[in-house]
């Protein structure tokens, strides 16, 4: 495998990544809360306390484009943004619904998020 995926650190742990493998669901069902905690660990990290939606999107927007650097590739920051911003919409959603705090959603929410998803 190349060492290339190693020079970008997963902000999941070892225990939630296991946790995930261990579930008793598809693969592509896993992959899809394997992504979206993904996401949700990044948007933790860059957030703030706020819940303004303009100024969170804008630290989205910074934080893309600094990971996109590391690439040199303009386009793919764009589509990077446009990928994130959507799994954010869909996080920040789903937690209102259930009456949780982005930041307070756990693997568990996730889990119930992916299920309720496929069924639609």
């Amino acid at each position: 495998m190349s060492n290339q995926t190693n020079s970008f650190p997963s902000p999941l742990s070892d225990e939630i990544v296991k946790n995930i493998d261990q579930l008793d669901l598809p693969i592509i069902k896993k992959q899809h809360v394997r992504l979206l905690a993904h996401c949700l660990e990044i948007f933790k990290e860059i957030g703030t306390d706020q819940n303004s939606l303009f100024q969170e999107d804008e630290l989205l927007k910074k934080w893309c484009e600094k990971q996109s650097q590391k690439f040199n590739d303009k386009n793919f920051n764009q589509l990077f943004y446009e990928q994130m911003s959507s799994a954010a919409k869909k996080l920040i959603f789903f937690s209102k619904s259930i009456d949780k705090n982005l930041k307070e959603l756990d693997l568990e929410d996730l889990i119930i998020l992916v299920q309720q998803s496929q069924e639609n």
